[in-house]
């Protein structure tokens, strides 16, 4: 399963572009207007990307793990110092590394208070490539 697209109301479409694209690296596929009227962004790549509109209201996001919603977004990537150095940079202070089975992770918030987490995963090696492709992925 692949998730194509997350669609998320922001405050300002252009800040938040800049944020998620300088940190993942994501381009602008597409830059309009909602049927609504309201600025909107896709950011992404090939794959996959993030809806964003702008909302007319803007308002304050509470973290709330008891209210039934989406608590955050995960993102996948390569070298997890790296992207920590990335977020030292765009003035963004994370809760600290968190590191369960299988990867080492850090928590933030994104510039309207969305909870996002970055993860990354051990590196599969050549072995282990082999020994799923002869199991054809059973383990």
């Amino acid at each position: 399963m692949i998730l194509e697209h997350a669609n998320m109301t922001v405050s300002d479409v252009r800040r938040s572009a800049k944020f998620y694209g300088d940190l993942l690296d994501l381009k602008i596929r597409w830059e309009g207007q909602t049927n609504q009227g309201w600025p909107a962004i896709h950011i992404g790549d090939e794959k996959s990307y993030l809806a964003l509109f702008q909302s007319p209201k803007p308002t304050t996001l509470e973290e709330d793990y008891e209210r039934v919603g989406i608590n955050h977004f995960g993102f996948v990537v390569e070298d997890l110092d790296a992207a920590t150095k990335r977020l030292a940079i765009l003035g963004v202070t994370h809760k600290g590394e968190i590191n369960y089975e299988p990867g080492r992770r850090v928590y933030f918030y994104d510039p309207d208070g969305i909870e996002i987490e970055l993860v990354e995963y051990p590196k599969q090696t050549n072995n282990d490539r082999e020994t799923e492709k002869s199991t054809n992925g059973a383990r």
